[in-house]
C-alpha cells in the first residue's frame, strides 16, 4: 500500500493534482470495506450456535462505534501522521480531522487526504472485529469493548505506522505488504492467540458439538467478504492510473477461487464430503493470503499462493484440538497461518514488475525479499501476541475478561443482550394454528395472555 509518497509509475506527474476519477474511486472502494465488518459479522453468526449469533454480530458492529471515534480523535495521526523514530507517527493537524483541507492531497498520490483517512478507517474497523470470531461464547461484551478500544491504540495504529506509512520501519526496510497480510492478519490472527491465552476455553470444549447454527448465513458473509476484499485490495494502491489496481483486483480473484478449491480438495481426501462450511473458510484463507501480495505477483502466482493458503489453513484449524487452545471460529488457522502464507510467499512470486522493482527467489531476486518478510512476520506477531496478552490479562483482573459459567451455559445474548436472534414462539401461535384442519375438525389458537 502506498504510505505518504506514491511510486511515480508510467508517466505520473512529480506534482500530483487532486483526480475526480481516482477520488471517487477510492470512495467506493472505502465503502466496500466498510460492508466487510457485516460481512464479517454474517460469516461469524453463522458459525455460533443460536445463543450466541447477537453477541458475535455485536461483537463485530461494536468495532465500527469504538475504532471510528478513536481514529478521528487520534489514530490518523499515530498511524500516519509525521514519523517518529520509525515507530510511530502524530500530526497534530490530524487530531480530530479538523486542520485538513477540503482538496489537500494525501502526499504526492491524487486523492485528498479526508478520502485515504476513511478508506485506512475500514481497515482499522475491521481488524479487531477479526479477533472476536476466536473468543465466541464466552467473554463479557463490556471486556471486549474496553479490549478493542486499548489494542487499536497501543497495537494497530502503531503496526500500521511500521508498514504502511512514510518512515515507518517495516516500511524502510522494504517489506511489502499491499493491503494488510502482517498489519491486519498476522496482528489478529496473534492477537486471538494472545487473548485465548487469558480466556480459556469454552465449557464443552471438545466434548460438546459446537456446529454452526446457519450455514446460509456463514455463505452470505463470506460473499460480502469476497465482494468488498475487491475495494480492501485494489483500493489500497490509491489510484487506478496505471494498471497495478487492476492486477490486484484480478489477483483477488485468483487467489481466493484456488484457495477455495484447494480447501475442498483437502477436505475431501480428509474427511470424504465437501462441505459449504469448508468453501466458505477457503474463501477467506485465499483473500487473507492474497492480500500483503495482491500487487507483487503474477495471476499465476496468485494462483499458487490461494492453492498453498486453502490447503494450509484447512491442515491449520485441527491444530486447536492437538494443542488444546479453544479458537471458536479458526482466527488462528485462517488469519494468522493464511497472513504468515501470503507474506512469507511474497519472497517466492514477486515478479518485480507490478507494484515495485522487488522479486522473490523464484524470480532471480534470492532470498533478500524472503528474509525481509519474514522479519516483518515475526515482529508483528511477536509485538501483537505479547501485548495482546497483557491487555487481556489486565482486563481480566480488573473487571474480569469472561461470563459466569451459568450465563455461558445459558447463552451470552441473553446475558449481555437480554435479546435472543430467533423467536420460535411468536406472535401468531405455534404449529398447529397454520396446519390445515381435516375435514369436521375445528382448530383452536392458544391465546399468550
Amino acid at each position: 500500500m502506498p504510505p505518504g509518497i506514491l511510486p511515480l509509475a508510467d508517466g505520473l506527474a512529480a506534482k500530483a493534482t487532486l483526480s475526480p476519477a481516482n477520488t471517487g474511486f477510492m470512495l467506493i472502494c472505502s465503502a466496500l470495506v466498510m460492508l466487510m465488518t457485516p460481512g464479517l459479522a454474517f460469516f461469524y453468526g453463522g458459525m455460533v450456535r443460536v445463543k450466541s449469533v447477537l453477541n458475535m454480530l455485536m461483537m463485530s458492529f461494536i468495532s465500527l462505534g469504538i475504532v471510528t471515534v478513536l481514529w478521528v480523535l487520534y489514530g490518523f495521526g499515530l498511524a500516519f501522521g509525521t514519523d517518529n523514530g520509525g515507530v510511530i507517527g502524530w500530526n497534530g493537524d490530524f487530531a480530530g480531522l479538523g486542520h485538513i483541507g477540503l482538496t489537500q492531497l494525501w502526499g504526492t498520490s491524487t486523492v485528498p487526504v479526508y478520502v485515504f483517512a476513511v478508506f485506512q478507517l475500514m481497515f482499522a474497523v475491521i481488524t479487531p472485529a477479526l479477533i472476536s470470531g476466536a473468543l465466541a461464547d464466552r467473554v463479557k461484551f463490556t471486556a471486549w469493548a474496553l479490549f478493542t478500544a486499548l489494542w487499536v491504540s497501543v497495537v494497530y495504529f502503531p503496526v500500521a505506522h511500521w508498514v504502511w506509512a512514510d518512515g515507518g520501519w517495516l516500511y524502510r526496510l522494504g517489506v511489502i505488504d499491499f493491503a494488510g497480510g502482517t498489519a491486519v492478519h498476522i496482528n489478529a490472527g496473534a492477537a486471538a492467540l494472545g487473548v485465548l491465552l487469558v480466556a480459556g476455553k469454552r465449557i464443552g470444549f471438545k466434548k460438546d458439538p459446537m456446529r454452526p447454527h446457519s450455514l446460509p448465513l456463514v455463505m452470505l458473509g463470506a460473499g460480502l467478504l469476497w465482494f468488498g476484499w475487491f475495494g480492501f485490495n485494489a483500493g489500497s494502491w490509491l489510484n487506478n492510473d496505471d494498471g497495478v489496481a487492476a492486477v490486484a483486483f484480478v489477483n483477488t480473484q485468483v487467489a481466493t477461487a484456488a484457495a477455495m478449491l484447494g480447501w475442498l480438495a483437502y477436505e475431501k481426501l480428509r474427511h470424504g464430503s465437501f462441505t459449504t462450511l469448508g468453501a466458505a473458510s477457503g474463501a477467506v484463507a485465499g483473500l487473507v493470503a492474497i492480500t500483503p501480495a495482491c500487487g507483487a505477483v503474477s495471476p499465476l502466482g496468485a494462483l499458487a499462493i490461494g492453492a498453498i493458503a486453502g490447503v494450509l489453513c484447512a491442515m491449520a484449524v485441527g491444530l486447536k484440538y492437538r494443542f488444546g487452545y479453544d479458537d471458536s471460529l479458526d482466527v488462528i488457522g485462517v488469519h494468522l497461518v493464511g497472513g504468515i502464507a501470503g507474506s512469507l510467499l511474497v519472497g517466492l512470486f514477486a515478479t518485480g514488475g507490478v507494484q515495485s522493482g522487488a522479486k522473490g527467489l523464484l524470480y532471480g531476486g534470492g532470498f533478500a525479499q524472503l528474509g525481509k518478510q519474514a522479519v516483518g512476520v515475526v515482529c508483528v506477531l511477536l509485538y501483537s501476541l505479547v501485548v495482546s496478552y497483557v491487555l487481556a490479562k489486565a482486563i481480566d483482573l480488573v473487571m474480569g475478561f469472561r461470563i459466569g459459567e451459568d450465563e455461558e451455559i445459558t447463552g451470552v445474548d441473553q446475558a449481555a443482550h437480554a435479546e435472543t436472534a430467533y423467536d420460535f414462539a411468536g406472535a401468531g401461535g405455534g404449529t398447529a394454528a397454520r396446519r390445515t384442519p381435516a375435514p369436521g375438525e375445528t382448530l383452536t389458537r392458544k391465546v399468550d395472555a
